[in-house]
C-alpha cells in the first residue's frame, strides 16, 4: 500500500536491495523469504518482539536523489506481487516526468505531493468508518489478518504484547483480540508460535498469579489451559477478554451477534492506537454499569460523567461524587458508598441555570423539577459545555412528550399533591386507566392492587399493636419523604435503607417497588403500551398462553385474591402481554408466583411494569428456556458459600443439596417456599438491594441450621431441615391476616421447631454476609456463565449425539467431534456472514437436534474439507447434490443428524451402501436445483403398495395391496383400532428399509454425470491408471447394456404379447456379439440375484418416502416407460443395435478432461443415433442400480477403492486446521460477492 512519505536514515540496515533505478529502490526484508541464515533469524525475532512494521510489510520502496542521503518511504507490501504493482506504477507513470527536473529538492517534492495524492484519492473511496481507526491500528489489523488467515470482516479490537507461557518457557509475542477470536503469534530464532482460541470455546478466564507464572492471565478450553503474563495493563487485557467472551457466550445463549455500535459519539481527537471497536465495548461496559447503578431502562445511553459535589439539605453538607448525564436521566452517585443517589429525569426538569460562583462554592449548577425541589451541584470542571449538554437533551425529551402535561395532572411527578391525596398512592399510570377500562371494563385490577380489593377494611384500633406499628412506618416514610423528597427524585442514602429492612408499610409498598426496581421510568414514559399489548395478546393460541393457562390456579392458590375469576383474569393478562411482549423467554414456572405478588400491591400495568423490571433487568437470564440465570446465581452461591461456609461447603456437595434448594428460592424470590407476610419482606429489600441480598439471606439460612446440616446423612434430610425452618419464618407485624401456607403442611413435625423473625433473620444476613458488593457478584456472574453455558452445550452434544448413535456408523466420539464442527460451522456464518440470517433461523424452542442448521453453501465448505471421495473441482457440485438429497423438507436447511447421515453413507457400509448413495447423488432432486411441487407429488406421499423382501410377480403384489387397502377401509368404518393404527406404524417403519430393487433407473444423461464424477474421483488417487481403466471398461458395457435394454423398453408397444423367456434369449444373442473380453462381464450380470423383467425396464416399486417418489416420478419421463415416447421401425431398431458395437468407449478416449458438461457418452460417430437426432439424450436408455452394482463388482480395483477404510478424524483435524483460511476464501469472498 501507498505510505505517506517517512523519512528513513539508514536505507540498508536490515534491508536487501532487489531493483533500483536513478529515484527507487525496491527492497526485501532479511530474513523473508528464502535464505537469510543467522541475520534472518535474528531480525525475525526482532521484528516479532519490537513490533515492526516489517511483519506486516516485508517488502518496501524507498524514494533517493543521486546527491542526497537521505531516503523517504514511499510504499510497502506484504507480497512481491503488490510492491511489484507499486513499482511498475511508479516505472510507468513517474520516471520520465522526474528526470525532467533539474532540481533535487523539486524532484522529492513532487514525489511526496503524487504519493499524498494517490493516498487521498484511495481514501475517497474507503468506507467512512475506515478513518476512524488510527494508522498504527490499521497496520497491526493488517499483520493479523495476513498472519492468522482472518478475512476482513473479522475485526480486530485491541492487541497487547506479552508473553505465552508454552511449558516453562515463556514466548514473547503479540496478543490480537479480536471480535470472535484470541490469536497469539511468537517468533523467537526460528521458532514459530501461532495459537487461535474462538471465544465460544472459553470455558474459563481468570486473572491469577502463582509462583510459576506471576500475575498472569489463564484461558481454558476444552482441550488446553494457556497463560499469559508479562502485561503493560493486566486490568485492561483482562477486562476486554471478560467482554468478549461475554459477547460470545451470549451469542450461544440467544444468537445475538456482535453490532457495531453506530451511535457512539466519536472522540474530539483521535485517540492513540484504540480502535473504535475498543471505544464501543468501552462505553457498552460503562452504560451497562451506569443502568445497573441506577436501574434504568436498557435503552438508556451514559453520554458522560464529570467529578462535582451535592448540597443535600438533609444534612446540610456539600457531598463529594460524580454527575452522570445520559439521554433522559441526570444521575449522582456518592464517592463514599451509599452516602447519596440521586436520579433526576429529564422529563421532570423545568430550570437548568447557573449560578454565581465564589470560593466556597465555585462553578455551581442548579436544577429545578416539577415537584418543586431544586438540586445544587458544584465544582464543575467544564460547566458551560455541561449546561449546553444538558439543554440538548431537553429539548430532545420536550419534542418527545406530548402528553407531558397529562401526566403532570396525574401526579406522577409530584410526590406532595400523591400526598395530600388518598392514602394509598395515585397509579402512575392512572391517566392510562381509561384506555385499559376500554376493553377491560369489568376489571378493578386495571386500576387497583388485589389486596385493596380483598383485604377487608380495617383501622389501626381494630388491630391493635400491629395497627401501631403500621402506623409508625407510614410516618416514618412520610418524614423520609418529607426530608429526602418524594418519587424518582428522592435522595436515596443509608436512612433509605435503614427504613427498607424495617419493613415498607402495606399502603406504600406498591409505590416504592416501582421506584426502586426502575418500573417507574419505564411505565410513564410508556403510556398506552401495556393496554396495547392486551388487546393483541388475548385470545391468540400459543404455547405459552397454554402453559399459562395451566399454570394459573398454582399462583397462590391459598391466598383469597386468587380464588375466583377476577384474580385469575388480571393473572392471565399480566403473563400473556408479557409472553407477547419478549417471546424469547415468553412464559416461565415461577414467573405466575412473582407476578401474583406483584398484583396484589399494584394494578395490572405497575405489575407488568415491576415484571418487565424482574425478566430483563435484575434477574437477568432467569426465566429463559434454561434458566441460565439462575444457575449461574447457584454457582455463585456455591462459591460464597465454600467462602464464608467452608465447614459446610463441602457436606453441602456431598449431600448434592445447594442445587436443589437454589433454584427455587432464587426463581420465586421465597415466596414458593416461606410464609407469603414474610418472603414479601424478603421481596421488599430485593426490589432495593438486588440479588445480593437473596444471596445475603441464603448464607444466613445455611449458616442458622449449619450443626443439623453437618449431621444430615442425605439429601432428603437436609431438606427437610431447611423446609422446616423456613416454614417457621414469621412476620409479627404483619397487619394482613395469615394465609395458610401449604409447604408448612408437609413438612410439619412432631414438635414446632422455634419461630425465627423475618426481621431477625434479615439483621443477622447483614452482619455476618455483608461485605458482599455488587461489582463482585457481577464478576462472579460472568465467571459462572462461562461454566453454565459451556456446561449446557457439553448437555446439548451429548444429547444430540446419544439420539442418533443408534443409527449411525460413526463412534460416539467421531459424532462429538463432528458436532463441534458442525456447530462451529454456524457460528462462523453468525459473525462472518454477509447477513445475520443464521442467527435468526436458530430457534431455542426446539430440541437440541434442530437448533443449529446450515445452509448449502455452510455444508459445501464442510463436505469438501471432509469427504472420502475428493473430486477436485467437481467436488462442490457433487456437495450441492448431497445437501438437496439430505434436505428432504426442502427447507435449504440441514440439521445435524441429516448432516452425518450423509458423512456415514460415505464412510460407512458396504460397497452396495456407498454406490447406493453414489447412484442417489445422480438421481433427483439431487441432480437438479430446482423440485417441482405438485399435487401428484403430494398424492404420493403416502404410498399404497408395501415393499417386500422377496420379488414378488406384479399379480402378487397387486393381490396385496388390494387386500390391505380393503382393510383399511373396513377399519376406517369401525370405531378405531389402535392395534390397527400400530401395525401401520410398524409397516411404515419397515417400509423405510430401502432395498436396491426400490431404487429407479437412471437415464443416460444421469449416467454421463455419474461417470464424471467417477473419473474425478479417481484423478488423485495412487493406483489412478488402473482406477481410469476399470471405470472405462465398466462404463462401456453399461452403455451397450441400456442400448440393449431400449429393445426391452420398445418392443412392448409393438409386441404386447412378448414374454420374459424371449426378452432373454434376446439379451443373450445381444451379448454375443459384444468384444470376448466382456463376456464375463455380461455373465456376471446375469448371475446377479435380479429378475429378468426388473432387469430389462420391467416393473418398477414406488419408494416409500416422498424423495424417493419424486424420484420415480422424475424417472418415469427417462426411461420412456410411463410416457409418449417415439416409436421405431424395424429397420430403425436394427440400425440402433447394430451401431451399439461402435458405442464402447475405449481406455484411452475416456480421460476425465474430455468428459465436458456437453459431451454424450454414446458413441457419436455419423451413423449413431446420438448423431441422427441432433446429439440430443437418447430418452429410450435407461440402467439399473443392479447393473451398476454388477458392472462394478467385476473390477477388483473399484471393488478395493471403496471398501477402502478412511479415518475422519485426521479429516476433521485437517478440517480445524484449515477452517480459518477456508473461511476467508469462502464465507468473505461469497457475501462481497453477492453483496
Amino acid at each position: 500500500m501507498w505510505l505517506s512519505p517517512e523519512e528513513v536514515l539508514v536505507a540498508n540496515a536490515l534491508w536487501v536491495t532487489e531493483r533500483a533505478n536513478p529515484f527507487f529502490l525496491l527492497q526485501r526484508r532479511r530474513g523473508h523469504g528464502k535464505g537469510g541464515g543467522l541475520t534472518g533469524l535474528l531480525v525475525g525475532t526482532l521484528d516479532v518482539v519490537l513490533d515492526s512494521s516489517a511483519r506486516v510489510a516485508p517488502y518496501r520502496i524507498l524514494h533517493q536523489t543521486q546527491d542526497s542521503q537521505i531516503y523517504w518511504a514511499v510504499a510497502c507490501g506484504s507480497s512481491r506481487k503488490e510492491i511489484t504493482k507499486h513499482w511498475e506504477w511508479l516505472e510507468n507513470n513517474l520516471l520520465q516526468t522526474l528526470s525532467i527536473f533539474e532540481n533535487e529538492e523539486d524532484i522529492t517534492t513532487f514525489v511526496k505531493g503524487k504519493i499524498h495524492g494517490i493516498i487521498a484519492e484511495e481514501n475517497k473511496n474507503l468506507q467512512p468508518q475506515g478513518d476512524e481507526d488510527p494508522g498504527k491500528f490499521k497496520e497491526a489489523e493488517l499483520k493479523m489478518r495476513k498472519q492468522f488467515g482472518m478475512p476482513e470482516v473479522e475485526k480486530l479490537v485491541n492487541y497487547y504484547s506479552c508473553s505465552y507461557w508454552k511449558g516453562r518457557v515463556p514466548r514473547q509475542g503479540w496478543l490480537y483480540l479480536t471480535v470472535n477470536h484470541l490469536c497469539f503469534y511468537s517468533f523467537l530464532l526460528g521458532k514459530e508460535v501461532t495459537l487461535v482460541v474462538q471465544w465460544v470455546d472459553v470455558t474459563e478466564l481468570e486473572k491469577n498469579a502463582t509462583l510459576l507464572f506471576p500475575e498472569c492471565i489463564k484461558v481454558n478450553t476444552r482441550d488446553k489451559e494457556l497463560y499469559f503474563s508479562m502485561f503493560l495493563n493486566i486490568n485492561e487485557t483482562f477486562k476486554l477478554m471478560e467482554q468478549l467472551a461475554n459477547i460470545a457466550m451470549r451469542q450461544l445463549l440467544d444468537s445475538e451477534g456482535f453490532l457495531e455500535d453506530k451511535s457512539l459519539p466519536k472522540p474530539v481527537r483521535p485517540l492513540k492506537n484504540i480502535s473504535a471497536l475498543k471505544r464501543d465495548l468501552d462505553a457498552r461496559a460503562k452504560n451497562e454499569c451506569y443502568r445497573a447503578t441506577f436501574r434504568l431502562p436498557k435503552d438508556e445511553r451514559l453520554d458522560g460523567h464529570t467529578d462535582c459535589t451535592l448540597w443535600t439539605p438533609f444534612n446540610k453538607m456539600h457531598i463529594p461524587g460524580q454527575m452522570f448525564i445520559s439521554n433522559n436521566y441526570i444521575c449522582f452517585a456518592s464517592k463514599e458508598e451509599e452516602a447519596c443517589y440521586l436520579i433526576i429525569p429529564l422529563r421532570e426538569v423545568t430550570v437548568v441555570e447557573k449560578a454565581d460562583s465564589s470560593s466556597v462554592l465555585p462553578s455551581p449548577l442548579s436544577i429545578s423539577t416539577r415537584s418543586k425541589m431544586t438540586f445544587l451541584f458544584a465544582n464543575l470542571k467544564d460547566r458551560d459545555f455541561l449546561v449546553q449538554r444538558i439543554s440538548d437533551f431537553l429539548q430532545k425529551t420536550s419534542a418527545k412528550k406530548p402528553g407531558a402535561g397529562s401526566r403532570e395532572k396525574a401526579g406522577v411527578t409530584d410526590p406532595v399533591q400523591r400526598e395530600e391525596g388518598s392514602d394509598l398512592p395515585v397509579s402512575p399510570s392512572s391517566t392510562l386507566d381509561s384506555q385499559l377500562t376500554s376493553f377491560l371494563e369489568e376489571a378493578p385490577t386495571a386500576s387497583h392492587g388485589l389486596l385493596k380489593l380483598f383485604q377487608k377494611s380495617s383501622s389501626t384500633e381494630f388491630l391493635g399493636p400491629k395497627g401501631a406499628k403500621e402506623k409508625m412506618k407510614e410516618e416514618s416514610w412520610n418524614i423520609h419523604f418529607f426530608e429526602y423528597g418524594r418519587g424518582m427524585c428522592m435522595y436515596r442514602t443509608a436512612k433509605t435503607r435503614e427504613l427498607v429492612l424495617k419493613g415498607i408499610p402495606e399502603s406504600l409498598r406498591g409505590e416504592l417497588w416501582l421506584l426502586f426496581s426502575g418500573a417507574w421510568n419505564e411505565m410513564v414514559t410508556h403510556p398506552g403500551y401495556y393496554a396495547e399489548l392486551v388487546e393483541k395478546s388475548m385470545g391468540k393460541q400459543s404455547l405459552a398462553a397454554e402453559e399459562i393457562e395451566r399454570d394459573l390456579h398454582r399462583s397462590m392458590p391459598e391466598h383469597p385474591a386468587f380464588q375466583n375469576a377476577m384474580g385469575i383474569a388480571a393473572l392471565r393478562r399480566v403473563l400473556t402481554a408479557y409472553a407477547f411482549r419478549n417471546p424469547t423467554i415468553g412464559y416461565c414456572q415461577a414467573m405466575n408466583i412473582v407476578t401474583s405478588v406483584l398484583l396484589l400491591y399494584g394494578n395490572e400495568e405497575e405489575a407488568f411494569w415491576l415484571l418487565v423490571a424482574l425478566c430483563e433487568r435484575m434477574l437477568p437470564d432467569y426465566y429463559n428456556t434454561r434458566v441460565v440465570g439462575a444457575l449461574v446465581d447457584q454457582g455463585i452461591f456455591e462459591e460464597l458459600t465454600r467462602e464464608f461456609l467452608p465447614q459446610l461447603s463441602e457436606k453441602m456437595q456431598d449431600l448434592g443439596v445447594i442445587s436443589t434448594i437454589s433454584l427455587s428460592w432464587f426463581l420465586t424470590l421465597f415466596l414458593s417456599v416461606m410464609p407469603f407476610e414474610s418472603a414479601v419482606v424478603i421481596v421488599d429489600c430485593f426490589f432495593y438491594e438486588g440479588i445480593k441480598l437473596i444471596l445475603q439471606v441464603s448464607l444466613a439460612i445455611l449458616d442458622a441450621n449449619m450443626e443439623q446440616l453437618l449431621n444430615c446423612s442425605d439429601e432428603g434430610e437436609a431438606m427437610t431441615v431447611l423446609g422446616r425452618y423456613l416454614d417457621n419464618v414469621v412476620n409479627k407485624q404483619s397487619v394482613s391476616p395469615p394465609i395458610p401456607h401449604l409447604h408448612a403442611l408437609l413438612t410439619s413435625g412432631d414438635e414446632p421447631p422455634p419461630e425465627i423473625d423475618i426481621f431477625e433473620l434479615l439483621k443477622t444476613s447483614y452482619e455476618k454476609f455483608s461485605s458482599l458488593r455488587g461489582e463482585d457478584i457481577e464478576q462472579m456472574r460472568f465467571k459462572q456463565r462461562l461454566k453454565v453455558i459451556q456446561s449446557l452445550e457439553d448437555t446439548a452434544k451429548r444429547s444430540v449425539v446419544r439420539a442418533i448413535s443408534s443409527d449411525i456408523g460413526f463412534s460416539m466420539e467421531e459424532l462429538e467431534e463432528l458436532y463441534m464442527v458442525f456447530k462451529a460451522k454456524y457460528l462462523m456464518s453468525c459473525y462472518w456472514g454477509n447477513n445475520r440470517m443464521a442467527a435468526i433461523r436458530r430457534d431455542q424452542t426446539l430440541p437440541y437436534l434442530e437448533q443449529y442448521r446450515i445452509d448449502g453453501n455452510q455444508f459445501r465448505e464442510l463436505f469438501v474439507s471432509l469427504t472420502p471421495w475428493a473430486c477436485g473441482s467437481h467436488t462442490p457440485v457433487l456437495a450441492g447434490r448431497m445437501f438437496r438429497l439430505l434436505d428432504e423438507n426442502k427447507d435449504s436447511l440441514i440439521n445435524f443428524k441429516e448432516f452425518v447421515t450423509g458423512m456415514s453413507g460415505m464412510y460407512h457400509g458396504d460397497l452396495t451402501e456407498k454406490l447406493k448413495v453414489l447412484y442417489k447423488l445422480h438421481l433427483p432432486p439431487a441432480l437438479t436445483t430446482e423440485e417441482a411441487e405438485s399435487a401428484l407429488e403430494a398424492a404420493h406421499f403416502f404410498p399404497e403398495d408395501l415393499s417386500t423382501e422377496e420379488v414378488a410377480s406384479p399379480e402378487e403384489k397387486e393381490g396385496r395391496s388390494g387386500d390391505f387397502k380393503d382393510k383399511r377401509e373396513e377399519k376406517g368404518a369401525n370405531s378405531p383400532d389402535y392395534r390397527y393404527y400400530l401395525q401401520m406404524w410398524a409397516s411404515e417403519k419397515e417400509s423405510k428399509k430401502e432395498t436396491i430393487k426400490d431404487l429407479p433407473k437412471m437415464s443416460q444423461e444421469q449416467f454421463i454425470e455419474l461417470c464424471k464424477t467417477f473419473y474425478n474421483m479417481f484423478s488423485e488417487d495412487p493406483v489412478e491408471q488402473e482406477l481410469y481403466h476399470a471405470i472405462a471398461t465398466v462404463a462401456s458395457l453399461l452403455l451397450r447394456i441400456g442400448e440393449v435394454g431400449k429393445k426391452f423398453c420398445s418392443r412392448p408397444h409393438r409386441k404386447p404379447e412378448g414374454n420374459s423367456a424371449s426378452n432373454e434369449q434376446d439379451l443373450t444373442s445381444e451379448e454375443e456379439s459384444l468384444p470376448s473380453e466382456h463376456r464375463q462381464s455380461s455373465a456376471g450380470e446375469q448371475h446377479s440375484p435380479v429378475d429378468p423383467e426388473q432387469k430389462g425396464g420391467g416393473d418398477m416399486q414406488s419408494g416409500k418416502t416422498l424423495r424417493e417418489n419424486q424420484l420415480v416420478s422424475e424417472e418415469g419421463r427417462g426411461e420412456g416407460q410411463g410416457s409418449p415416447s417415439q416409436l421405431l421401425s424395424d429397420d430403425e431398431t436394427k440400425d440402433d443395435m447394430s451401431m451399439s458395437s461402435y458405442s464402447m468407449v475405449s481406455t484411452s478416449s475416456l480421460q476425465c478432461e474430455d468428459i465436458a458438461d456437453d459431451t454424450v457418452l454414446v458413441g457419436c460417430e455419423a451413423g449413431s443415433p446420438a448423431s441422427r437426432y441432433g446429439s440430443t439424450i437418447d430418452t429410450d436408455w435407461s440402467i439399473s442400480f443392479e447393473q451398476i452394482l454388477a458392472s462394478i463388482l467385476t473390477e477388483t480395483a473399484l471393488v478395493n477403492f471403496f471398501e477402502k477404510k478412511v479415518d475422519i478424524g485426521l479429516k476433521i483435524k485437517d478440517q480445524k486446521k484449515m477452517e480459518r483460511q477456508f473461511s476467508s476464501s469462502s464465507d468473505y469472498e461469497l457475501s462481497s460477492i453477492s453483496g
